[in-house]
This record gives C-alpha cells, sequence and structure tokens, in this order.
C-alpha cells in the first residue's frame, strides 16, 4: 500500500507540477498557466483601449493587412468577443473587464429572437450567459431562457435533432452539421435555471442523433448531415467547410469532443464519455497530427505539411479533454499530456496575435470559401481563455488532493 500511495503522489506531483516543451525542457505548468494568464489579461486590457464599443464592429477576425474584421450582432460569432471580456473579469475581477463587457454584450441582446440560425448558444449563451454567471443579474438569466426557447423551435422530432442552416435549400433538406453540439449547452442550463425538462429533453436527443449518424468507425466526423424530414433518415453526408465530403475537418472534430465530452456531463451517459474519449484519441494519435499539438485545418488536406494549422481546433479541443479530465481523474495519464503540448504551444511567441484586440493567432475559419485563412479568428480566443482558466482549476483541484495523501 506504501509503494502504492508513493506511485500515486508521484504521478500527480509530475502531472500537476511539470509541463514538457518541444525541446525536452520542464517549467512548473501552475505558474506557466498563471503567468499566460497575466500576459492575457494585461494584453486585453490594453486593447480596450484600442477597439471602442460599436454595435456594427463586434470583433470577429483580422484582415490580411492587419485592420479589423468587425460584424453586427447577427454574426454566429457576436457573443465570443464579450464571453472573452466576462471570463477574463472572473479571473481577475478587474472592473474594467466588466465594464467593456457590459458595454458589447447589450449588442447580442436581440438575437434572443433570432429564429433563422442553431447559433444562439455560441451568440446568447456565451455572452449572456457569461454575464448572468458573473453577475447573478436575473435580467441575463432572462435572456438565455428567451433564446432557449427560440432554438427550441428549430427542433424537428422525427428527426431527432435541431436544424442547422435554413441556406442549400436546393441542396439540403434538414442540414445539421458538428458544430450545433455546442449549442446544446445552453439548452441544458435552461433546464437548470427554469425547471422546464423539454430543453434537457431536447438537447439529449440531439446528442444522441448526433453519435448515431455523424461519425465513421474511425471516430472522425462527418461536417453535415442531411435528414430527410418525413423519414428521419439520413440523406446525404457531406462537408461545407472541410476538404472533402470523406475528409477529417479538425475545428469539426474539435466541436464533436467538447459538445460529446459536455453532454457527459450534463447527462452522466457513458456513451457520450466514450465518444468524447474516442474523438481526442482520432485526432492525436492520427499521423497527421503536428508534433506541436495544433492540427492541420483538415487531417486530410492535399498538402500536408504545407497546410495552414488551425490554433482554433486545438483551443476548442483542449477544453473538451479538460472537461473530461475535471470529471474523471482516471484519464488524466492520457489527457493532460496531449492538453499541455497543445496549451504550451499555443502560449508560444509563435502563436501571440498582433491585432488589437485578439490574443491568438493562426486560425482557419472557410478554407473551401477562401475566408479567414491563418489569421486571428475571435472563438480562438474565447477557448483559448477557457481553456487556460480551465487548467489552472484543474491544477489546483491535484494539488488539493495531494494535501490529502
Amino acid at each position: 500500500m506504501r509503494v502504492f500511495s508513493f506511485l500515486l503522489i508521484s504521478l500527480l506531483v509530475a502531472l500537476v507540477g511539470c509541463t514538457f516543451d518541444q525541446s525536452g525542457g520542464k517549467e512548473p505548468s501552475a505558474k506557466f498557466y498563471q503567468k499566460q494568464m497575466e500576459r492575457l489579461s494585461k494584453e486585453a486590457l490594453a486593447h480596450l483601449s484600442e477597439v471602442d464599443p460599436d454595435s456594427m464592429a463586434i470583433p470577429r477576425s483580422a484582415h490580411k493587412d492587419g485592420s479589423l474584421y468587425g460584424t453586427n450582432s447577427r454574426s454566429w460569432t457576436s457573443g465570443f468577443y464579450p464571453g472573452v471580456l466576462w471570463m477574463l473579469y472572473a479571473h481577475s475581477n478587474d472592473t474594467r473587464f466588466k465594464e467593456a463587457a457590459l458595454d458589447w454584450t447589450q449588442f447580442v441582446e436581440k438575437e434572443k429572437y433570432d429564429t433563422h440560425t442553431h447559433d444562439l448558444g455560441f451568440k446568447v449563451y456565451n455572452s449572456f450567459g457569461q454575464a448572468y454567471k458573473n453577475t447573478n443579474d436575473n435580467s441575463y438569466m432572462e435572456v438565455v431562457l428567451e433564446a432557449s426557447k427560440t432554438l427550441a423551435n428549430r427542433y424537428n422530432p422525427k428527426v431527432g435533432c435541431i436544424r442547422s442552416w435554413d441556406f442549400n435549400k436546393d441542396v439540403w433538406q434538414f442540414p445539421v452539421i458538428i458544430d450545433n453540439m455546442m449549442n446544446l449547452e445552453m439548452l441544458f442550463e435552461a433546464t437548470r435555471l427554469s425547471g422546464d425538462s423539454t430543453f434537457y429533453d431536447l438537447a439529449y436527443q440531439h446528442a444522441l442523433t448526433t453519435l448515431k449518424n455523424h461519425f465513421r468507425s474511425d471516430y472522425s466526423t462527418y461536417h453535415v448531415i442531411d435528414y430527410d424530414t418525413l423519414t428521419g433518415g439520413v440523406r446525404n453526408r457531406h462537408t461545407h467547410q472541410g476538404q472533402s465530403h470523406e475528409s477529417s475537418w479538425a475545428r469539426g472534430q474539435a466541436w464533436g469532443l467538447y459538445g460529446f465530452a459536455m453532454a457527459y456531463r450534463e447527462t452522466k451517459d457513458p456513451r457520450f464519455y466514450k465518444q468524447a474519449v474516442a474523438i481526442s484519441d482520432f485526432m492525436y494519435e492520427h499521423p497527421n497530427m503536428p508534433s506541436h499539438g495544433v492540427p492541420y485545418w483538415d487531417f486530410n488536406a492535399e498538402k500536408i505539411p504545407n497546410e495552414p494549422v488551425d490554433a482554433s481546433a486545438a483551443a476548442i479541443a483542449t477544453c473538451g479533454m479538460l472537461i473530461l479530465c475535471e470529471l474523471d481523474s482516471t484519464c488524466h495519464s492520457k489527457m493532460l499530456p496531449r492538453i499541455d503540448l497543445s496549451l504550451k504551444t499555443l502560449n508560444s511567441k509563435e502563436f501571440f496575435a498582433h491585432t488589437p484586440p485578439f490574443l491568438l493567432d493562426h486560425s482557419v475559419g472557410n478554407i473551401p470559401g477562401d475566408s479567414e485563412v491563418d489569421v486571428p479568428i475571435i472563438y480562438a480566443d474565447y477557448y483559448f481563455v477557457e481553456a487556460l482558466m480551465r487548467r489552472i482549476k484543474l491544477g489546483k483541484m491535484i494539488e488539493t488532493k495531494l494535501a490529502f495523501l
């Protein structure tokens, strides 16, 4: 028993205390991630004075010349910048972040009534949901609940999913994209806030249908599944942003990993846990995953290794793995090395953004559409900050367990 305890303590110390960089060196992870959060907070504070609140220029990405590409609230990305500010406020307790977050969040409120998109979780939950977590102001909760009602109206019981897009009606009858897994979190939260189990039930069924139809036998995912509204069956399996219909689009893999880790947390359905772990294995054991842990934009891109990497995919995937680690310590030995590999790379100078208000460079939006290629993108920042905060929290959890051994 003493030998086992010693080995367990040694393992935990190694996991919480050391991170390996590509040169083989060691650096205390807790201190390293705290330091990086302080760096990000300092940069973000400087950016506040460089980007004034503007309802028509909510930060989304940067043009190739370095100028800001901003959008109005209708964009699916409109909730991410307010969300970044709310998370930085939660970490630092600096009221300057809160004041800026309040200014930017207000621009998104009208999206609670947007009936033409599945992206209400991205838009409303990542802004107003974060606002509610940080203020406990019921007015923010009401916005989340209204948005959840709007999103629930896109659910088709015959299909068992929430419809993603309304365009390309000549191609798709009822398209559902893997990204849609991320919007389920708002519905799970809506049941907690309202007591209405309808939201939970819809989200649960959507996850089950996605589990059944979206994945290949190797746990790679299709981007778009097109359903028949009369039979509920699958009509087509396509891509919209990947290399091809049968390729593995990296951000799609990351959405799936995070989405099923979150769905497991909410439902405790072991099938979702198994799926999230398998997606992580597919990504990090894939022969085309770079040694630094930031994937190329598509695992089957034609010109690898001369293809852009996607920092956003790494940040999203890292968040998903961290959720698993928070829920189950038995996966630490597998997941933490992957987490620390990707985060260490994202925290290197090569990936620092130099365009206010962005924090992270080298993301890819849509290569087939020739849009946002190898530029800073705001959702990469959002999940990057979330990942750092989760990694710091996990390190503290492990340290607490060590204290009782």
